[in-house]
C-alpha cells in the first residue's frame, strides 16, 4: 500500500500533471469570460440587428416535443464562442510579436570566388568550377 501512495505521489508531483491542473483551472475561468462576452454582449447586438429568437421553436411529433429551436440557439452560441475565442487568441499572438524581430537564420552557403556560384559552407572544393577553395 505503501508503494502505490509513493507512485501516486510522484505521479502527482511530475511538472506536466501540475501544468494540465492550471491549464484546466485556468481555461474554465476563461470559459466563464468568453460565455459572458458572447450571451451577455454579443447576442444582445445581434438581437437588435436581427430581432430573431429560436428558443421557442418547437417540433411536435406524436406528442412528442423536441426543442429544436434550443438546439438552434446552441449551435449559434458555440460559432459565437468559437469566432470570439479565435479572435481573442489571434490578437493576443499578434501582441506577442509585436517589437520582436525575425531571428535571421545563419547562412548554409556562399559565393565560389572564381565562379560566384553558391556552394555550402563546408565545401573545399567548388562542384561547380572545380577551384579548390582556401579555408
Amino acid at each position: 500500500m505503501k508503494n502505490f501512495f509513493d507512485e501516486f505521489k510522484k505521479f502527482i508531483s511530475r511538472g506536466n500533471v501540475m501544468d494540465m491542473a492550471v491549464g484546466i483551472i485556468i481555461g474554465g475561468a476563461f470559459t466563464a469570460i468568453v460565455t459572458s462576452l458572447v450571451e451577455d454582449i454579443i447576442t444582445p447586438i445581434l438581437g437588435i440587428f436581427g430581432g430573431m429568437d429560436f428558443s421557442d421553436v418547437v417540433l411536435t411529433i406524436n406528442g412528442s416535443n423536441f426543442g429544436i429551436g434550443k438546439f438552434i440557439t446552441a449551435i449559434i452560441n458555440f460559432l459565437l464562442i468559437a469566432l470570439v475565442l479565435f479572435s481573442i487568441i489571434k490578437a493576443i499572438n499578434k501582441a506577442q510579436t509585436i517589437g520582436k524581430k525575425e531571428e535571421e537564420a545563419a547562412p548554409t552557403t556562399k559565393k565560389c570566388p572564381y565562379c560566384l556560384s553558391e556552394i555550402p559552407l563546408e565545401a573545399t572544393r567548388c562542384p561547380h568550377c572545380t577551384s579548390e577553395l582556401k579555408k
